[in-house]
């Protein structure tokens, strides 16, 4: 059925982590509630490349130790479009390895190295645990349950295109916070274990707004996030 193919089309792979600010007129992500400065461009690199180093090859030890049958040969990646908000995301390539993106800005706004470390490990975390596979599966059953409810009502194509889009979405998001909290969760111990502070590294957390317990957000609210972190790096500390 055409409505069941639609669902296959809707990109579901990136996850987005904004930092800071986005350019003006942007409406990807909105303003931080505390402002923040860039770091030294010859810094930013320098702290970028570093971190890649040293949390790279901990998180391909993760990967292949908690999901061997996986690909772990990350490809660390720049976006340097210009104008581009700051942001992070997690994706597969053609050939299913897993890519990891920064944006420029996320790299010249990090304001140190443990934040650009937690940053990389819940990236890397994303992957490890499954989250594509698991958001696209839950994604294909919303548009099959919605969609079909559409088709069995008698409605027009258009209207059975349409539920299977939102069942799609309603799927997709069903667990995407949890996605985030474990994500945090894993993040924080591949920090660690690269040396870096995660606990410090998620205080960017304080400066960007809320998302607060929205219905259908895809992020849960920041002080569940800075809490999951605290707690696990007491664990593994």
């Amino acid at each position: 059925m055409r409505w069941i193919a639609l669902v296959l089309m809707i990109p579901l792979g990136a996850c987005a982590v904004p930092v800071t600010t986005p350019p003006t007129g942007s409406g990807s992500v909105s303003a931080p509630s505390v402002p923040t400065r860039q770091v030294n461009p010859d810094t930013a690199a320098r702290n970028f490349v570093s971190v890649v180093q040293r949390v790279e090859p901990v998180a391909e030890r993760e990967c292949r130790a908690r999901a061997p049958q996986l690909d772990c040969d990350f490809l660390i990646v720049v976006d340097d479009r210009p104008g581009l908000p700051a942001n992070a995301f997690q994706t597969l390539d053609k050939d299913g390895r897993p890519v990891i993106g920064f944006t420029l800005a996320l790299i010249a706004d990090a304001q140190n190295t443990d934040e650009l470390a937690f940053v990389l490990g819940h990236e890397a975390s994303h992957h490890i645990s499954g989250h594509i596979a698991r958001s696209q599966a839950s994604a294909q059953a919303g548009a099959l349950i919605l969609g079909g409810l559409a088709q069995v009502a008698g409605s027009g194509a258009n209207s059975i295109e349409t539920a299977a889009r939102l069942g799609a979405t309603v799927g997709s998001r069903r667990y995407s916070k949890d996605f985030e909290l474990e994500a945090d969760r894993l993040g924080t111990i591949i920090a660690i274990r690269a040396g870096y502070d995660p606990v410090k590294g998620a205080e960017f957390f304080t400066r960007i707004p809320d998302p607060g317990d929205r219905f259908l957000g895809s992020h849960p609210p920041n002080g569940e996030r800075i809490a999951i972190v605290r707690q696990t790096a007491a664990q593994y500390r």
